[in-house]
């Protein structure tokens, strides 16, 4: 016995299958991606995937491309005063110089418990080696002062080039449970396949 179907079934089906792809294709975009090496979430965006793989701290969001007029804007959940490292991968290491420039907006919630009175950031190559001055990476060496580096909760910066890449925002304070927003220009000038951001709050004395 022939069985009848209705010919505008195949194509709603379609129609509908595409409409599910694109939906998890947007959903692929905003969401944290699973390492296969069992390194934890690599959040991407642009030609750089980030990751907290190291503890100490949670990447909640990450959005943007990378450039000037888009920045990647990171936000994060600090879990206490520690310092904590970032480690950030190029998704497709080329040594186009174009394609070793980041700029970078880090958001950072303060869940330490304690108030922050300043913050540093220490770019390295190699984990838990501060950066070296002819490595190729830094807080944009090329420009003094840089034209990219701003807080909205510290007034000031002292950037060291020499010997090693640390960026320290002063005369300001984030109280427990506020947020703190950093910019700033990452160069590689010699392309690296990852490379590592380390954060340290610094809290009162007494």
């Amino acid at each position: 016995m022939a069985v009848l179907t209705d010919p505008a079934l195949p194509a709603a089906r379609a129609q509908s299958a595409r409409r599910l792809a694109g939906f998890l294709s947007c959903l692929v975009l905003v969401m944290p991606l699973a390492d296969a090496n069992g390194l934890g979430r690599q959040w991407q965006a642009g030609q750089y995937s980030f990751s907290d793989e190291l503890g100490g701290f949670l990447i909640r969001s990450v959005s943007g491309a990378g450039t000037r007029s888009d920045p990647v804007v990171l936000g994060e959940e600090l879990e206490s005063a520690d310092p904590v490292i970032l480690t950030i991968r190029a998704r497709q290491p080329t040594a186009n110089f174009t394609e070793g420039i980041l700029y970078l907006r880090i958001v950072a919630l303060n869940g330490s418990g304690y108030p922050w009175v300043d913050f540093m950031f220490e770019l390295q190559s190699i984990l838990n080696q501060p950066s070296v001055f002819g490595d190729g990476l830094s807080f944009d060496q090329t420009h003094t002062p840089s034209d990219f580096i701003s807080s909205d909760s510290f007034v000031r910066y002292d950037r060291q080039l020499e010997p090693f890449d640390r960026l320290r925002f002063l005369d300001g304070h984030v109280d427990i449970h506020r947020q703190a927003s950093f910019e700033f220009l990452i160069t590689d000038f010699n392309p690296k396949s990852v490379f590592y951001l380390l954060q340290d709050p610094g809290i009162p004395a007494s």
